[in-house]
C-alpha cells in the first residue's frame, strides 16, 4: 500500500464524535499547556496511565515550570520518579528543561523541528506537543497508532520495520484535521487504550470505525497488527547484600551511564554466590559478619533483562569501601533506589515475619 486507504480517509468524523462522548479525563488535558503535556508524554512511555497520574501531580507540585525542573536537584528529582522506571527519561527532562532555559530564554520552543532536537523527545512526543499545546497539524504515530491503522486498514506489513512507520505516519498526516490536530491525536490514543485493545480481543462493538475496519471484516483482529518477534530477554544472576549496621543499611550509587544510571543499590555482584562464597566477598569489602540473617530470592524483569538474585541478610561490622553510605531510616530519600532494589527491603521484612 502506498496510496492513503479510503478506510483511513473515512475516520477523523467519527472518530471525533466518539472522541467528544468518551475522551478520559486525564490533569494535563483539564489544564493543558506545553510543559504539562510534555512531562505527561514523557511519563507515559512505558507506563500505563493509571499509574502516571500521581506521579504527574507530585511532579507537578514540586516542578510547576521549565525553570523550577531545570535547577531541580537531581536527588530530588530521582526521588519524586521512584518506581516510573527508565530513569533516563527523567534526566533528559531535565536536560531538555536546561536546553530551554539556556537556549529559548524559558519559552517552550512551539516548532516541530524544534522540538524534536530536544533531549529525550523523539517524533511521537514532538507531534503531540505541537499538535496538543499549539494546535499544529502534525501527526503523534506511537504503537497505539501503529495498532489502529493495521486494523483499520488490513495491512500486513510489519508494525516494527522503519519503512511501514514511516508509511503510517504519511497516513495519518494526510488524514490530520486542520482544525483539531490534537484532538485527533488524543482520539487515536484513547481509542487504542480503551477499544482496540493490544491484547485479547478488541471491543469492535464500540468502535467508531466498525462499519469501515477491514480488521473487523475480516476476522483479523488478533492477528493484526503483524510484529517480529520479540527476543528472549537475557538472564542475569545477580547476589546481593542487605548488610545492616544498627538501624543503618550500606548503599552506593550506580555508574552515571547504562541501566539505572545514578540512582542507589544496595552491593551487589555479579553470579550466584554460595555462602562461603558470600563471605568471602565481604572480606574482600572488608566488613566482617556478625550474624548472618535470610537468605532469599527474587527476581526483576526489565525490557530486555531479567535479573535473578540471591539476596543475604546479614548485620556485619566495618565501614566497607569508601563509596558506601551507610544510610539511616530517615534519609532514605536522600537515596533514590529503583523499584529492584527497593523492593528487597519489603520482601526481607516478609521473610522475617
Amino acid at each position: 500500500m502506498t496510496d492513503t486507504p479510503q478506510q483511513l480517509k473515512a475516520l477523523p468524523a467519527p472518530l471525533l464524535a466518539w472522541y467528544d462522548g468518551n475522551r478520559r479525563r486525564l490533569p494535563w488535558r483539564e489544564d493543558v499547556s506545553a510543559y504539562r503535556t510534555w512531562v505527561s508524554e514523557i511519563m507515559l512511555q512505558q507506563t500505563r496511565v493509571t499509574a502516571v497520574l500521581p506521579y504527574f501531580d507530585r511532579f507537578m507540585a514540586a516542578f510547576p515550570t521549565v525553570e523550577a525542573l531545570a535547577a531541580a536537584p537531581e536527588a530530588q528529582l530521582m526521588a519524586l520518579w521512584q518506581g516510573l522506571g527508565y530513569y533516563s527519561r527523567a534526566r533528559n527532562l531535565q536536560k531538555a528543561a536546561q536546553v530551554i532555559m539556556t537556549q529559548y530564554g524559558g519559552v517552550f520552543p512551539d516548532r516541530y523541528e524544534t522540538l524534536i532536537a530536544l533531549p529525550g523527545v523523539g517524533d511521537y512526543t514532538a507531534g503531540a506537543i505541537a499538535s496538543i499545546a499549539f494546535g499544529q497539524r502534525v501527526p503523534a504515530v506511537d504503537g497505539n497508532v501503529l495498532r489502529l491503522a493495521a486494523r483499520i486498514t488490513g495491512c500486513a506489513d510489519n508494525v516494527l520495520e522503519p519503512k511501514t512507520r514511516a508509511m503510517f505516519r504519511r497516513w495519518m498526516a494526510e488524514i490530520l484535521p486542520s482544525d483539531r490536530p490534537g484532538a485527533f491525536n488524543q482520539a487515536l490514543m484513547d481509542l487504542g487504550a480503551m477499544v482496540c485493545l493490544p491484547n485479547g480481543q478488541p471491543l469492535c462493538g464500540d468502535c467508531p470505525a466498525r462499519g469501515f475496519c477491514a480488521a473487523r471484516e475480516q476476522g483479523l483482529q488478533r492477528r493484526l497488527p503483524v510484529r517480529e518477534k520479540k527476543s528472549a530477554r537475557r538472564v542475569e544472576p545477580l547476589t546481593v547484600f542487605l548488610l545492616h549496621r544498627g538501624d543503618a543499611v550500606a548503599v552506593r550509587q550506580r555508574p552515571d551511564k547504562g541501566l539505572l544510571a545514578g540512582l542507589w543499590e544496595f552491593p551487589n555482584v555479579p553470579g550466584t554466590l554460595t555462602e562461603q562464597q558470600a563471605a568471602a566477598q565481604l572480606a574482600q569489602w572488608g566488613v566482617t559478619p556478625h550474624q548472618w540473617g535470610k537468605r532469599f530470592t527474587d527476581r526483576h524483569v526489565f525490557t530486555h533483562i531479567t535479573w535473578e538474585m540471591t539476596v543475604f541478610r546479614l548485620d556485619v561490622q566495618g565501614n566497607g569501601p569508601h563509596d558506601w553510605v551507610w544510610r539511616r531510616p530517615e534519609a532514605r530519600e536522600r537515596y533514590p533506589m529503583p523499584t529492584a532494589f527497593g523492593k528487597l527491603e519489603k520482601t526481607e521484612n516478609i521473610c522475617d515475619t
